[in-house]
């Protein structure tokens, strides 16, 4: 771990999703929306996975989305946080995920809730979950990248320029569609699959965003954060701006989420290959002129 760059404070993360697990209430809009995309990405593979993984398993709140599904029999949770573990009605490890304590082929698929994001070694974990899978067991995961709270950061930036003269790093860095696609090569998973949902969120006002932002443990944990607290004057200037620039018609602010799902294999014996580059027999423009061909006037795509 010494030549990881601690991009997060994976300590101070941890506290704040105890503090949101004694806080109580809903887990969040953005976990519950995360985990139904992903149980419906399960749906789509016609395979049985008696054991399972859920990894970034919080309160266990998403935990009947699962159970039961694609022939899931044991479902374990991994949660960072004791205080979220203890609200898990179902059996739960508390332990970090850049350091996953699972046996090698050991369990049939592993879902990454929405958690994976906040490792210092994005590569490390992928690799655990990949030895921890069965031959031609299944990793289906999701992460914040790409834009995702683009608003809050445009808004904070400005607000805090406009008052202290300066900034610092309050949302942390997300990963690009592309890294994503390397990180799962090089974490050996076969036919890997990367791709994004842009989900478009509505909140009646900037606060409730950060409101639930702080809910869910997802609060600014960043290594090289200012460690003094947030002004209020910075606060309340950034709600105003975000109001000024993302308001919807009826009011509503939007916050953007990219979601990036990654879903790969371990290799096994017999499993189906791609073909090689430049094995095809068929050339993209021939198949583009057929379609054409075939295609009436006027009925293309608009």
């Amino acid at each position: 771990m010494s030549d990881i760059i601690q991009v997060f404070d994976r300590a101070l993360l941890r506290r704040r999703r105890d503090r949101a697990a004694r806080a109580g209430g809903d887990h969040g809009f953005m976990v519950r929306e995360v985990a139904e995309r992903l149980a419906d990405r399960l749906d789509d593979v016609l395979r049985s996975f008696p054991r399972a993984l859920l990894i970034g398993s919080r309160d266990g709140a998403t935990r009947p989305l699962f159970q039961g599904r694609r022939g899931i029999e044991a479902l374990v949770g991994v949660e960072l946080s004791e205080a979220m573990a203890a609200r898990d009605p179902g059996p739960v490890v508390v332990a970090d995920e850049e350091r996953l304590p699972v046996a090698d082929n050991s369990v049939d698929l592993a879902i990454g809730q929405f958690s994976l994001h906040w490792t210092n070694d994005l590569p490390g974990a992928l690799i655990q979950i990949e030895r921890a899978l069965v031959p031609d067991g299944l990793f289906l995961g999701a992460i914040a990248g790409g834009n995702s709270l683009t608003e809050l950061r445009q808004a904070l930036t400005q607000a805090e320029i406009e008052i202290d003269g300066g900034l610092s790093p309050r949302v942390s860095p997300f990963a690009q569609l592309i890294d994503a696609a390397g990180l799962m090569q090089r974490a050996g998973f076969q036919l890997p699959v990367i791709d994004v949902d842009t989900i478009t969120l509505a909140y009646p006002h900037p606060l409730k965003l950060m409101a639930e932002l702080r809910m869910i443990g997802g609060t600014n944990a960043l290594a090289d954060r200012r460690r003094s607290p947030l002004k209020r004057a910075v606060l309340m200037r950034a709600a105003e701006i975000y109001q000024q620039r993302f308001s919807r018609p009826d009011g509503r602010v939007t916050a953007t989420l990219d979601i990036i799902h990654m879903a790969g294999w371990k290799a096994a014996a017999g499993q189906p290959q791609p073909r090689k580059r430049g094995s095809a027999d068929t050339a993209m423009s021939d198949m583009l002129a057929r379609i054409a061909a075939q295609t009436p006037p006027g009925d293309g795509p608009h």
